[in-house]
């Protein structure tokens, strides 16, 4: 049965996830290192794991396969969902797969090492409207693929 893993620390659109997910009736975890609110539906239950490095990440890769979506903005996790068999994506709408994690895995390398140079400082741009409307747009479409294909 299809699920959404939700990476909800730092996630924008964990309210968008509710939306579809009740539409869809696919449960939800929300998985974080502190308590998050989360609305009362049997369809949505949290996942408190401790604050150690990586626990949340380690926590849905090892709860992932290919009947799971995955929402998250880490490159580094979304390649080892990927490899489990899950749709991966983006809070910006942008699904992450096999054909585009390789460039997103040496791009994020490539901007590591000029920031810790100095060359760039920031980060990326913010979160916008367009942004909320293809995650919305993306997620739905992915789900609808997935009971499709019968997961």
């Amino acid at each position: 049965m299809t699920r959404i893993l939700i990476d909800a620390d730092a996630c924008p659109v964990k309210d968008e996830v509710y939306k579809v997910a009740a539409r869809h009736k696919v449960p939800v975890v929300v998985v974080s290192n502190s308590p998050i609110r989360v609305p009362q539906s049997t369809l949505i239950s949290r996942k408190l794991v401790s604050d150690a490095f990586d626990a949340a990440d380690d926590w849905i890769a090892a709860n992932t396969d290919e009947a799971t979506v995955v929402v998250t903005a880490d490159i580094l996790l979304a390649d080892r969902c990927l490899k489990l068999g899950a749709g991966v994506i983006a809070p910006n709408g942008k699904p992450f797969t096999t054909a585009s994690i390789g460039g997103a895995i040496a791009t994020r390398a490539i901007m590591a090492d000029l920031r810790a140079g100095g060359d760039i400082v920031g980060g990326p741009p913010p979160f916008s409207r367009q942004d909320r409307s293809r995650f919305l747009s993306t997620l739905d479409e992915t789900l609808v693929r997935m009971a499709r294909a019968g997961r």
